[in-house]
């Protein structure tokens, strides 16, 4: 653990990690099962916390990941310049800039489509760099 000045940083991915384990429900394991997808789809991928939630990035955000009682929710920081041929994006589609997709509970992931998904952010997040 780093410390800043007086005070313990704590690790995004430790907090990631908590905040999985605290939910300890289907939505702590779609939490778990995204962020592993991210991982697969980007082996560079840096973890965040950011907001009070966990944030992707990779040459500036790829996605978040907010919990919420009936949905787990991916957020893109530039989903609407993504080609989404398989229409995964199911929420916050009038947004100039930012979609993203809400997991249900007892909802199977895409997850060939998701990763290809990841992989066009960072493209797009590396192209602009």
């Amino acid at each position: 653990m780093r410390t800043k000045g007086s005070q313990s940083v704590v690790p995004a991915s430790r907090l990631i990690d908590e905040r999985i384990k605290e939910l300890g429900d289907w939505r702590g394991e779609t939490l778990a099962r995204l962020r592993a997808l991210i991982r697969q789809a980007d082996p560079e991928v840096v973890e965040e916390w950011k907001w009070g939630i966990p944030v992707w990035s990779h040459n500036g955000i790829i996605s978040t990941g907010e919990t919420y009682k009936k949905a787990v929710k991916m957020t893109f920081a530039k989903g609407a310049f993504l080609d989404d041929p398989a229409g995964l994006f199911n929420s916050s589609l009038g947004g100039r800039l930012r979609r993203a997709i809400d997991f249900k509970e007892g909802e199977k992931i895409n997850e060939r489509e998701l990763k290809t998904l990841i992989r066009a952010a960072v493209a797009l997040n590396k192209s602009k760099g």
